[in-house]
């Protein structure tokens, strides 16, 4: 078993990390369009507080100083993922707005990668 867990482990580091950040985009995404047509209820909240940290998350490694991206492609990023905190700021967020984003950001790390 520990040889299954130690290669499993090795195929993912050894996965491109550009691919690695479009697969955490597509599963974000994918808690959103699960609850696209839902109701305000948990299931919503937690799709767009998961939304939330990885656009969090997002912000914090394109200010990171050691961060390699052209700064005119991070100051776009930057001003990208604001306005998709603004809308998850909103009453009823756009679930459809923040999926949009999410997938258009995901194909540029792989067309990128």
């Amino acid at each position: 078993m520990a040889d299954i867990v130690r290669a499993y482990g090795a195929a993912r580091a050894a996965r491109d990390p550009r691919e690695q950040e479009a697969d955490i985009f597509r599963r974000v995404t994918g808690g959103l369009r699960a609850v696209q047509q839902a109701p305000d209820g948990p299931a919503r909240v937690r799709a767009v507080a998961d939304n939330r940290r990885l656009w969090l998350a997002v912000e914090s490694a394109l200010t990171d100083p050691a961060n390699q991206l052209p700064p005119p492609m991070r100051a776009g990023l930057i001003s990208l993922g604001r306005a998709v905190q603004r809308e998850m700021d909103q009453g009823e967020p756009d679930i459809a707005f923040l999926i949009e984003v999410n997938e258009q950001v995901a194909q540029g790390l792989v067309a990128r990668g």
